[in-house]
């Protein structure tokens, strides 16, 4: 099945690293490798990434040995939607065609100086689906995850996590 709206694989990859960083101490910089195995990805791929959320100013990036990457700000002034915007090179997710000017009985493009209904839904949509990733920052994923979840990433990172050093996690 073919969700309504679909984006890079990026993104969701974006989300989770950024997820798992919130989750570090902050001051550590997690290795780009050990982010590619904590689930599973390409590491060339994963790099490109993490590259555009340097450049968003969502992480930063240490070079050297014990180089790797950390939230550029704390997670609760980053937003899901930076995130998404930072993965995603198209400005709106719905692109009006103008297919009803297409065809044998085809409007013309004076019959057409307004946006249809469906344009003016699909924007109503957008607009509510950015509001919602807006309202919706990285330390609220963290905090809406699943006590499993958190563990599995306390016991990854390690000494890293703030789990282990009984620092809250927002």
């Amino acid at each position: 099945m073919i969700g309504l709206m679909e984006m890079p694989q990026t993104v969701e990859w974006a989300l989770h690293c950024c997820w798992l960083l919130a989750q570090s101490d902050g001051e550590s910089p997690v290795p780009r490798r050990r982010i590619a195995e904590f689930f599973d990805l390409p590491e060339p791929y994963l790099a490109k990434a993490l590259k555009q959320l340097v450049a968003a100013g969502i992480l930063t990036s240490v070079p050297g040995v014990s180089g790797g990457y950390r939230l550029a700000r704390p997670a609760d002034r980053i937003t899901a939607l930076e995130v998404v915007q930072a993965m995603r090179s198209e400005a709106t997710m719905f692109r009006c065609t103008e297919i009803r000017q297409q065809g044998p009985v085809g409007l013309t493009a004076q019959q057409c100086t307004r946006p249809c209904g469906i344009a003016k839904v699909m924007h109503q949509a957008e607009l509510a689906w950015r509001a919602e990733l807006a309202r919706t920052t990285i330390a609220g994923l963290v905090e809406n995850a699943p006590g499993v979840s958190e563990r599995r990433a306390a016991k990854w990172l390690g000494p890293q996590s703030r789990l282990r050093r009984g620092t809250p996690t927002t």
